[in-house]
């Protein structure tokens, strides 16, 4: 006997966001069911994937899609262009926004640009700017708490990103101020337009100054980038620019961050693996499964009704992929999937993306993960949280798992 579609499901689960308690609303998400629908900040409704199988057919389904004028809610007209999560919506186009074979011209494109040997080649500058900001944390007076994500977490991800792309330090204050602004869910309406015109124009002076002076760096590929003579615009170029600092930047921000949280109050699973006895890969694999640095990822849409489990992900309606549920499903990860375990195996988790749309830059971030945190603790293996584990403070970001903070005792 076949149960009944259910197309509403119970009342929509309000997200908060000032994300307060991100760990007890990924349980509520994943306790509503694989699909569950969700109130965004500003109000929007939308429907939330939250666990694991049902994520993985959703991210290769055809009939989900990045165009945001699939969205009925954005063709009525309900989304206003001041909506604190509008940048996340409707970033402008690029691989991040397009399906099919326009995906595939525009992935390939930047796949041409940021290949293996390409972030293989960073490694060595990887290696530098750690070892100076080690000295910088080791310069700072000794007995007060320091903190680790201003002083090294944020950074190495954000000079190793512009260095990469080919964005001056000159512009990184700039840049930290915008995107502080751009992924707040306390952004005011009224800020919003203002703040991703000053986006859009600081990329395009980055653009337009590479096309006089190229460089060896990914925007001046991407504009020499071809593919049987097709080039990608400049609309193209800047908003993956755009997309690649922003991301580049953030994850792994976060990745460094909670795994250094993770092994703190993990005592018994940090002393495996400063004593060798657990390689870094397997902290960097679980940190990215337990506490994975992308919350949520906004947003798909569906062309047609899409049967989920016992329920329906409407046509027309917006999708958003819970990456904090599914980390935790036990129906993927067993029994013990809400405890942090860097002896974990197997451990296939899908926190980078899953299918055409999987994150370009997953390995840059693990290159700098497992770069940075053995680094960190050979220097300081004292190492210690200044504070418990309740007072550090989450970010009010809906998209990514970040602290205000990371206040440490270098020496113990």
């Amino acid at each position: 006997m076949t149960c009944p579609i259910d197309h509403t499901g119970p009342a929509p689960l309000v997200l908060d966001p000032f994300v307060t308690d991100l760990d007890a609303e990924s349980a509520a998400l994943r306790a509503a069911g694989p699909l569950a629908r969700v109130v965004l900040p500003g109000g929007v409704t939308v429907y939330a994937v939250t666990h694991h199988a049902e994520a993985r057919k959703l991210l290769t389904d055809p009939r989900v899609v990045k165009d945001i004028n699939v969205w009925g809610a954005w063709q009525r007209g309900e989304i206003p262009l001041d909506w604190p999560l509008i940048g996340l919506a409707n970033p402008g186009r690029s691989m991040l926004t397009v399906d099919g074979d326009e995906h595939r011209r525009l992935r390939t494109l930047v796949a041409q640009a940021l290949t293996a040997r390409r972030v293989e080649k960073l490694r060595a500058g990887i290696e530098a700017l750690t070892a100076r900001s080690l000295d910088a944390l080791a310069a700072l007076p000794a007995d007060g708490a320091v903190d680790l994500k201003a002083h090294f977490a944020y950074p190495l991800p954000m000079s190793v990103i512009s260095e990469l792309m080919g964005v001056d330090a000159a512009e990184l204050p700039r840049l930290k101020a915008l995107f502080e602004k751009f992924f707040s869910t306390q952004t005011l309406p009224e800020e919003v337009p203002p703040m991703m015109a000053d986006l859009g124009a600081l990329f395009s002076r980055i653009v337009e100054s590479k096309r006089t002076a190229p460089g060896d760096d990914l925007t001046s590929a991407l504009i020499a980038a071809s593919e049987d003579g097709d080039h990608l615009t400049t609309e193209e170029i800047t908003n993956t620019l755009q997309l690649m600092v922003a991301a580049g930047h953030e994850t792994t921000i976060s990745l460094i961050v909670n795994a250094v949280v993770a092994l703190e109050t993990h005592p018994e699973q940090r002393a495996l693996v400063l004593k060798g006895e657990v390689p870094w890969e397997n902290v960097i694999e679980e940190t990215l499964r337990w506490s994975t640095p992308t919350s949520h990822v906004l947003i798909r849409f569906a062309t047609e009704d899409i049967e989920v489990g016992d329920r329906v992900l409407p046509a027309g309606e917006g999708l958003i992929v819970s990456f904090g549920a599914l980390g935790r499903d036990e129906a993927q990860h067993g029994d013990t999937a809400g405890e942090f375990d860097v002896t974990r195996t197997p451990n296939r988790h899908i926190a980078f993306g899953h299918g055409p749309h999987v994150c370009p830059g997953a390995a840059l971030s693990r290159l700098e993960a497992l770069v940075a945190l053995p680094a960190l603790y050979a220097r300081f293996p004292a190492l210690a949280l200044a504070v418990p584990r309740e007072e550090l403070r989450n970010k009010p970001v809906l998209t990514q798992n970040d602290l205000h903070d990371l206040p440490v005792r270098l020496h113990g």
